[in-house]
């Protein structure tokens, strides 16, 4: 009878430890992918990941091309194995074979995060500014299609000759809500102070926002636009789940780095990642969370616990 206790004992705390690692939730698989960028993305895929790993909600691979310049032909990478794809890419243009993957992930239903200037890249491939919504620079003008800020209550397209792509200084800034019923922002404040970043304005392209989450007012005083411009939306393409994110200017190091610190920048990057991998997003609201007359920051990169 003793043995049989023993035995019955061992099978419990067996059941038990496998009980608990199957309730483990799956960590989802994200791609950042880098290698390239008119902006310092050295240290921004590395933060992106540091980021999304110390979550615990992510598993986080790398890809990086060939530097500018370089053969781009071995740039494969396999799309299809990730829940999501964060961009942080502006470069030169992937293989043609690389395009297709891509397309056919997106198209699939695929979720992809543009991260910052990874809306500069590809002006001349149509497909990708449908996928980004709005770009800037590299060339772009009316012919890539309207500008697009927020102006009494909606969106205006202005097709307006001109260059597309522009910001002022760098400066702390308002942010300003635009819907409180999606996941991405659900619970979130409806205002609230970034810190330090570059401010995108005169952006250009198809437009076709999904769900517009964010603006802020440029300052004509610092060179920006003087209009209130979108900066964190969804991107209505298909089956796919699109989440743009204009903020994020990465600084010289992962030391200094006000824009990619802030705990409003990385709490939207973590719910943005998750609602694009899944369409939903289980995160709670973090108590460092900025106010609208306060910045917060996350000097190491990590939510504090809730």
């Amino acid at each position: 009878m003793a043995k049989l206790f023993a035995v019955l004992a061992v099978v419990s705390v067996v059941t038990a430890v496998t009980s608990h690692v199957e309730a483990r939730p799956r960590r989802l698989k994200a791609l950042v992918v880098s290698g390239q960028n008119n902006h310092n993305w050295q240290v921004s895929h590395l933060v992106l990941e540091r980021i999304l790993e110390q979550s615990e909600l992510f598993d986080v691979d790398i890809a990086l091309t060939a530097p500018a310049g370089g053969d781009m032909s071995s740039f494969k990478p396999d799309f299809s194995a990730y829940d999501v794809v964060v961009l942080d890419y502006n470069g030169d243009r992937w293989p043609a074979e690389t395009d297709a993957a891509f397309l056919d992930y997106v198209q699939g239903g695929g979720g992809v995060v543009v991260y910052h200037a990874a809306d500069n890249a590809f002006a001349d491939w149509e497909e990708f500014n449908r996928i980004i919504a709005l770009g800037g620079w590299e060339g772009r003008n009316e012919k890539s299609g309207p500008y697009c800020y927020w102006k009494d209550g909606e969106l205006v397209l202005d097709d307006a000759a001109g260059p597309g792509g522009s910001h002022g200084a760098q400066r702390e800034y308002v942010m300003h809500g635009r819907n409180t019923t999606h996941p991405i922002v659900k619970g979130l404040p409806t205002n609230w102070k970034h810190a330090q970043d570059e401010m995108y304005d005169r952006m250009r392209g198809p437009a076709n926002i999904g769900t517009l989450l964010y603006t802020g007012l440029t300052d004509p005083a610092t060179g920006g636009s003087g209009r209130e411009e979108p900066l964190v939306f969804t991107v209505d393409y298909g089956k796919a789940r699109i989440f743009h994110i204009m903020l994020g200017h990465c600084g010289p190091t992962a030391e200094n780095n006000p824009a990619m610190q802030c705990a409003g920048f990385q709490t939207l990057l973590l719910r943005g990642t998750e609602w694009a991998a899944t369409g939903k997003v289980k995160q709670r609201v973090p108590k460092d969370f900025p106010t609208a007359t306060k910045v917060s920051m996350r000097p190491d990169y990590r939510a504090p616990e809730q």
